[in-house]
């Protein structure tokens, strides 16, 4: 035997389970503390993802056992209320590596490859020896499955043992889950608490309950009964295919047309796009596409990516449907940072959804600044992928970098050099929600770099810091005015009745006086739940300590987006765009106040906490910010074009296609304009941009 037959002789298929199992460090599980954090990470995302699709409102429990503390085993305990997993279904679930509903589907999703919950078996296989303990139970069925998972890494396929039926008493359905692994506890900024505590801001609709090893109980409570919107898997876009995967569709393809075929199997694709598709590619209308040659196939993906132009330009393609996202909100994203951070100030953005390479992405931003939090020292960054926590890397992530992109010291936080994290007491929340979430490993810990999405997220990171630098503005100025007030109270009045007593008069009366010095027209805002009326309530009082009558015109911003209803507003006003309303307040004369009272219905407890305030006049008004006529014209004119109706591309082909062998415009298109209506990004103002 030569040595060229003895060397083929030696090679062998490695299964995907042996491959990962000497290259466990893929999936997170590469120290000890970081093993037990991804063994978590993977229980509950899935819990997570397993509810939401089966539209029940997660309630979570995670619990982690010292079982060996010299030898550093753990036992983990996951349980959820989600649909159970059918007994046929479970040894696939648990002991196959790959084995997924997601990979196929173009959706936002926590989880895809179908690696990660078999992983944490292999894992716990590989450092313990013990199988994984199974129990699931489904609504239609009296008892629930109970098993041990195995695995067997040669053949990539699960062992089972001890397989049997137990009562769960009046639960209904969900699964259990128990696995022992060496793993380490530990606390602290990347820790099992840590994972939980951010996982609860970005889903807080969750109810997750955590028992660490000491006993102790940490209970996340969830703040909303509403499920994130359901997402619709979605078609390939053209600008996102490889040569590779339009050969395996074309091959793949059983339709009679190419105009048929393109508008079939890909999103974004009109009547009229697929016409010109063809003819920039120099490819008959009536060919099969199993048919087409590799050159005519090449010829195609170069019409997709424009490299092929038709006068001059490339075919115009709609962009893809967005229900394939669904972004936390910016309400949500408020009360999810406001139960686990005190603060005075919280602003949010959900940016409006972009394409990156024919995927879908949305962008989310959360900034919080208060008390409790030191102003010596970094601010804390929690990044999220697909509402997933990202623990580690995080020098290396794209999140990271695009808030190190920002010089945060001309919004009110230190930072050397104008590069870097900054530092004060401030929280930063970065969230991509995504079809395809570009990662820098399998174990899914940073965001490798994508100019778009860097794009996105710098510029709600610039509208983020330039509403903290107009709330700290404003919480100066109105410090210094209170100061003043209460300085002035105290003086004058001690003054006069001093020099009254002394010269034998009557105390005046010193309101013109006091209203002279301060020479300042003041507007404070209370944002408050009423308990009993279950409404939002609002108070905004505005005093003229000025000698001259006033006229203004007072704008707020409220959520009418996220559909709240403005009720008892005595004073009524007028709606001037979107989530913007306002009030004309013709005399204010000198010394004297107007109160704005309204109450939002249609809002949960936390939802709305505060109010900003917007005047026009020729006075400044201390506690409320001049009104940016240009930013409020555009919101009209963004308001105008979401209310006109989309223009339809294919009507100018009807009757063509009609008379054609198959008529294509009985296939459904969707228009990803007007798809994205109610996922728009949305201002300070609290209306769409």
């Amino acid at each position: 035997m030569s040595i060229a037959e003895k060397m083929a002789a030696n090679q062998k298929q490695v299964a995907i389970s042996e491959f990962f199992e000497k290259n466990k460090h893929f999936l997170g599980f590469d120290t000890l503390n970081r093993a037990l954090i991804t063994a978590v990470k993977e229980a509950v995302d899935n819990a997570l993802d397993a509810c939401e699709e089966a539209r029940i409102l997660p309630d979570i429990v995670v619990k982690i056992t010292k079982l060996d503390n010299k030898k550093d085993i753990l036992q983990l305990e996951v349980e959820d209320n989600g649909p159970g997993i059918p007994r046929a279904s479970i040894e696939k679930v648990f002991g196959q590596l790959l084995f997924g509903s997601r990979f196929h589907a173009i959706r936002q999703s926590r989880g895809q490859q179908g690696i990660g919950i078999t992983g944490v078996v292999m894992y716990s296989q590989l450092t313990t020896g013990d199988p994984t303990h199974v129990e699931s139970k489904i609504a239609k069925e009296a008892t629930a499955v109970s098993v041990d998972i195995g695995l067997d890494t040669r053949k990539n396929k699960a062992i089972k043992s001890n397989q049997d039926r137990v009562d769960w008493g009046e639960k209904v359905h969900g699964l259990k889950i128990k696995t022992t692994m060496k793993a380490k506890y530990q606390r602290g900024r990347q820790s099992v608490w840590q994972y939980l505590r951010m996982t609860s801001i970005v889903n807080p609709h969750a109810d997750i309950l955590f028992i660490d090893p000491d006993g102790e109980k940490h209970h996340w409570q969830r703040v909303t009964e509403r499920l994130p919107g359901r997402v619709e898997a979605i078609k390939p876009h053209p600008n996102g295919i490889e040569l590779g995967q339009l050969q395996r569709l074309c091959g793949e393809s059983s339709e009679s047309r190419m105009t048929t075929f393109l508008r079939r199997t890909f999103s974004g694709v009109s009547g009229r796009a697929a016409k010109e598709l063809c003819e920039v590619a120099e490819l008959e209308e009536k060919l099969k596409p199993k048919s087409l040659s590799a050159q005519q196939i090449r010829s195609l993906l170069e019409a997709f990516q424009g490299e092929r132009t038709l006068k001059g330009k490339p075919v115009k393609l709609l962009n893809p449907p967005t229900s394939c996202l669904s972004p936390i909100e910016e309400l949500l994203i408020k009360k999810g940072l406001s139960k686990t951070i005190d603060s005075k100030f919280v602003a949010t953005m959900t940016r409006a959804p972009s394409v990156s390479q024919g995927n879908p992405f949305q962008v989310e931003v959360g900034l919080i600044f208060g008390d409790g939090m030191a102003a010596d020292k970094p601010v804390e960054i929690l990044r999220f992928a697909n509402r997933v926590p990202l623990m580690y890397q995080q020098g290396g992530c794209l999140l990271t970098k695009a808030i190190e992109s920002v010089d945060w010291r001309q919004y009110g936080l230190d930072q050397a050099g104008g590069r870097g994290v900054p530092k004060g007491p401030a929280a930063i929340l970065v969230h991509l929600a995504s079809t395809n979430v570009q990662f820098t490993s399998e174990a899914k810990e940073a965001l490798s770099d994508n100019e778009t999405v860097m794009e996105e997220a710098r510029k709600a990171m610039l509208e983020m810091g330039r509403g903290l630098r107009k709330h700290l503005e404003k919480q100066k100025k109105m410090g210094k005015t209170k100061e003043k007030f209460e300085l002035i109270n105290d003086i004058i009045p001690a003054i006069a009745e001093k020099s009254a007593s002394l010269l034998e008069l009557p105390v005046p009366d010193l309101a013109a006086s006091i209203t002279k010095i301060m020479s300042a027209v003041i507007a404070e805002t209370t944002t408050i739940w009423n308990k009993e009326t279950k409404q939002t309530d609002v108070h905004i009082i505005l005093y003229n300590y000025t000698s001259r009558a006033r006229s203004y015109t007072m704008l707020v911003n409220w959520p009418e987006r996220q559909g709240a209803t403005m009720v008892g507003n005595v004073l009524g006003g007028r709606k001037e765009a979107m989530g913007v309303w306002a009030w004309k307040l013709e005399t204010l004369q000198p010394g004297s106040q107007t109160i704005i009272t309204y109450s939002l219905d249609g809002l949960e407890k936390g939802d709305w906490n505060e109010t900003d305030v917007f005047y026009r006049g020729s006075q400044e008004v201390i506690g409320a910010t001049k009104m940016d006529e240009k930013l409020l014209e555009e919101i009209r004119r963004q308001e105008e074009a979401l209310n006109a109706p989309p223009p339809n591309e294919n009507s100018e082909l009807e009757g063509e296609e009609n008379s054609e062998e198959e008529p294509e415009n009985e296939i459904p298109q969707t228009d990803s304009a007007a798809s994205t209506s109610d996922t728009k990004q949305t201002t300070l103002f609290g209306g769409d941009y």
